[in-house]
């Protein structure tokens, strides 16, 4: 469950997205799942990456006619996103005004981990760096940009890059035998996303009605942003012809609704959804990811 001030920026009330900026994002498919990994590393979220993501995809849109397509595609994307993750960290309170820009010597080497096993082990652990080192390390370790490409997407220099990879690597050294410390969760959060999956699973739109605030907004990401009020958003679970179930789960950390459709057999992991609540406990936000088909993966890892 997330605080209000911390509900992505996603395109304003408009009802459905329109059709050009639908056509955008089937443009870019093939990227973002390499986008969503990249920023739920550098957020620590699955959740908060893909709406880092949304809000990056959104923010290229508009800026569209600034974009020169002589140029990769993907870079311009990472760029945009790096920039929307460091603005997350920041709201979030984490990011230190030190690691704005890592400027140390130029002559520090940045020696390049050669493994798959080394690249894998890095990107599980980032999450203990500073976002410059971790946005760093990330670039060139896990995505293989250059030094220069890196310095680039996160506005720096090579120089700067390489103290960054230099103490990011450093750091990960003695972390790599450390297990991960256990995330709380707040009883409450994962009370009402139990009630919530409870209303769902018997089909009792009027009571999930009843857990959100009349003014509370809805994004289904890729389709819709609004009021849950003015939104088709329950009628279209009502309508869908095959078996759903809902449960309330711990996905990284975070308390998500993780709702799963009957396929072959097997219940499988279909959607996930994210309620912010107020102070009352009452949900004024629902972010739903029906149709992000890579985070259902989240789940089944």
């Amino acid at each position: 469950m997330r605080n209000s001030d911390m509900e992505p920026e996603v395109p304003p009330d408009r009802g459905r997205f329109e059709a050009r900026y639908l056509a955008f994002l089937e443009t870019v498919a093939h990227i973002r799942p390499r986008l969503h990994r990249y920023c739920a590393r550098m957020t620590g979220s699955a959740f908060d990456g893909e709406d880092v993501v949304q809000d990056a995809l959104f923010d290229a849109y508009r800026k569209l006619d600034t974009y020169d397509d002589s140029r990769p595609l993907a870079p311009w994307l990472f760029r945009i996103a790096h920039h929307r993750a460091i603005d997350h960290l920041r709201r979030r309170g984490v990011r230190e005004a030190a690691e704005a820009r890592a400027a140390s010597s130029e002559t520090i080497e940045a020696e390049t981990p050669v493994s798959d096993e080394v690249r894998q082990a890095l990107e599980r652990l980032v999450g203990h760096l500073p976002p410059m080192e971790r946005a760093c390390v990330l670039l060139k370790d896990v995505f293989e940009y250059s030094l220069e490409e890196t310095a680039d997407l996160v506005d720096s220099s090579v120089g700067g890059v390489k103290a960054a990879l230099h103490r990011g690597r450093r750091k990960l050294e003695g972390m790599a035998d450390q297990p991960a410390a256990p995330t709380p969760v707040a009883t409450s959060s994962l009370q009402l996303a139990q009630r919530y999956a409870d209303g769902f699973n018997r089909r009792a739109w009027d009571e999930l009605r009843g857990l959100i605030r009349a003014d509370a907004r809805i994004h289904v990401a890729d389709r819709y942003s609004g009021r849950v009020g003015e939104s088709p958003y329950f009628q279209r679970y009502a309508e869908i012809p095959q078996p759903l179930r809902a449960s309330a789960e711990i996905v990284g950390g975070d308390v998500v609704v993780v709702i799963r459709e009957e396929r072959g057999g097997a219940w499988v992991p279909r959607s996930m959804v994210r309620l912010t609540t107020d102070e009352r406990g009452a949900v004024s936000f629902i972010a739903d990811y029906f149709h992000c088909a890579w985070l259902p993966d989240v789940v089944a890892a």
